[in-house]
């Protein structure tokens, strides 16, 4: 296609690689990947695309990737693509290297913002699966500021076992259920064998399908693109819609922080809120929200919470998963009952050159299915997640409490120093009913990297103590964890939160439907202990974790590094 005048003034950065005498050695350059005259008068779009071999979630994105190339094409663009990390929580969960999950987040962040900003692209798309990349690529997005949009990888099929669908999350909950006896290893084994059957993210609404329904609600990714399966065919196209999208936005110069408003923050939060999502939508909407120049807090998630009913039956508190939405409409059909409700702000502008509510009435959804409450018929007339405070958490802790709204819980501190030890007396069946489990050391600075806890809290759900047993870290869960758990106590052990303080057998109250987490101690009795703190030393003084140890932020502003 002929060099056009509209593709030139389309090059807001890139002109400055590709104009003028001064620029022939960029051109020689670009000449050597096999750009001809034309393409160096046509707008630069960056592509990142994090595929890889080291989770299901990223193995197939290289197809994605090509599919928008080509849609980029189509519209007159000129792609470069070029890959960046990730780190997989489901392998490396009870794992040391489980510590550089949340760090992998701010790497991501980065290495996008350092190429698309370092070769002076025009524009972004962002293809990604696991669950740091999704918050990842939208930090960077938003950091940015061109004309860009989210790809999501897709969920992954459910497998099955004895007839049964399965996930990755009865895995987990099937360790704890072997080392109480309550199955066999031969079972076990079996059941790895199938829980996984493909590519895709985690098949519940655990942290990846949470943060693409959160995504798509804001407005950065297409209609539909949350709940589509990575193997379902509709997903090359639609990733080839993307990057013929893409090239319109930068046409009507149409920026992330034109859609990323507190109003679209609020709906996202609503939305998950509303389905009973992971507790990690709090870190990363916050992160987002933060490189956005949004004003976002806790209490933003406390207030939405209590005033939006829960709604969706969906893993893991539930029965069904991402794929099951899918067949009747997506995270479009739960948009139509919280926009009839008057809980969403409809009038938000998406990538798609329209708003929300346009993008929602456009999308067939069914009304009569078993996945998605109806409005006057909820779960739970309050939201899936809740913000805590008291003298434990005096900057606030995050529990989901999709099933447990009304619930307290009192009992004797049982205190660990890290996960691993934590774990290892669970296996041990050293944890009683009634027991406060506190996990502490584990937060932003003092894991580093605020691990998730999913082979603890599995652990606990398979020797049937998961209604029993509540949990508190300054550490965090994974999207698939279930039951009272409560995360992010802020502030941290590692810099002399309360958390720190306690000792074995100190007795604690969860009180939900009050919103507290407190501890039977006087200001006296907290004095004394404080006085004579002192804490663990640095696990790591090296090395990125030792960077991200010193730049990283409290969890209740959602541990970003800048």
């Amino acid at each position: 296609m002929a060099t056009t005048s509209r593709n030139l003034s389309l090059k807001h950065r890139s002109r400055e690689v590709t104009e003028g005498p001064d620029r022939a050695p960029a051109r020689a350059m670009l000449t050597a990947m096999g750009l001809t005259p034309d393409d160096m008068d046509k707008p630069f779009v960056a592509l990142a695309n994090l595929a890889s071999d080291v989770t299901p979630c990223n193995v197939h994105l290289d197809r994605l990737a090509q599919a928008a190339k080509e849609g980029v094409r189509q519209a007159d663009g000129v792609p470069f693509e070029f890959g960046t990390i990730t780190i997989s929580d489901g392998i490396s969960m009870g794992t040391e290297g489980m510590k550089a999950s949340l760090v992998s987040r701010e790497v991501i962040a980065d290495s996008i913002e350092v190429v698309t900003f370092g070769e002076r692209m025009d524009a972004l798309v962002a293809i990604a699966g696991c669950d740091k990349n999704m918050p990842g690529c939208m930090m960077a997005i938003a950091r940015l500021n061109v004309p860009a949009l989210h790809i999501y990888g897709g969920t992954i099929m459910p497998g099955n076992y004895n007839g049964n669908d399965v996930n990755i999350q009865d895995v987990f909950e099937a360790v704890g259920a072997h080392a109480s006896g309550r199955m066999t290893l031969d079972e076990l084994r079996a059941l790895e064998c199938v829980a996984c059957p493909g590519e895709g993210s985690c098949a519940g609404l655990f942290t990846a399908n949470t943060m693409s329904t959160a995504i798509e609600v804001m407005g950065m990714a297409l209609p539909g693109d949350a709940s589509i399966p990575a193997t379902d065919p509709r997903k090359i196209e639609h990733a080839r819609q993307a990057g013929r999208t893409l090239m319109r936005l930068l046409e009507e110069d149409l920026r992330p922080r034109d859609i990323l408003t507190r109003q679209a923050f609020e709906n996202a939060i609503t939305t998950v809120v509303a389905m009973g999502g992971s507790t990690n939508a709090v870190l990363h909407l916050m992160a987002i929200a933060n490189e956005a120049q949004v004003d976002l807090s806790l209490s933003d998630f406390d207030r939405i919470s209590r005033s939006t009913p829960y709604i969706a039956d969906m893993r893991p508190g539930g029965r069904y998963v991402m794929a099951d939405l899918d067949r009747y409409g997506g995270v479009s059909l739960i948009m139509k009952r919280l926009l009839g409700a008057g809980l969403l702000h409809g009038d938000t502008m998406t990538i798609t050159g329209k708003t929300l509510r346009e993008n929602v009435e456009s999308m067939d959804t069914v009304d009569d299915q078993p996945v998605i409450m109806q409005m006057d018929q909820p779960r739970s007339p309050t939201g899936g997640l809740a913000i805590l405070y008291g003298n434990l958490a005096p900057e606030g802790a995050v529990i989901k409490v999709a099933g447990y709204q009304e619930k307290v819980y009192r009992g004797p501190a049982r205190v660990f120093d890290q996960e691993q030890a934590a774990f290892q007396s669970i296996q041990r069946q050293e944890i009683r009913p009634g027991d406060i489990v506190v996990i502490r050391y584990e937060g932003p600075k003092g894991g580093p990297g605020m691990q998730e806890m999913l082979a603890v809290t599995g652990a606990l759900i398979g020797q049937g103590l998961g209604d029993d047993v509540a949990l508190m870290t300054d550490g965090r869960f994974s999207g698939a964890s279930r039951g009272p758990m409560v995360g992010h106590v802020t502030p941290e052990a590692a810099v002399g939160g309360p958390i720190g303080l306690l000792n074995e057998g100190d007795i604690i109250t969860l009180d939900i439907p009050n919103r507290r987490l407190d501890v039977a101690l006087t200001e006296e009795e907290f004095a004394d202990r404080r006085a004579n703190f002192k804490p663990m030393p640095p696990n790591y003084t090296t090395g990125v974790l030792a960077k991200y140890a010193k730049l990283v932020s409290s969890a209740s502003e959602g541990a970003v590094t800048g």
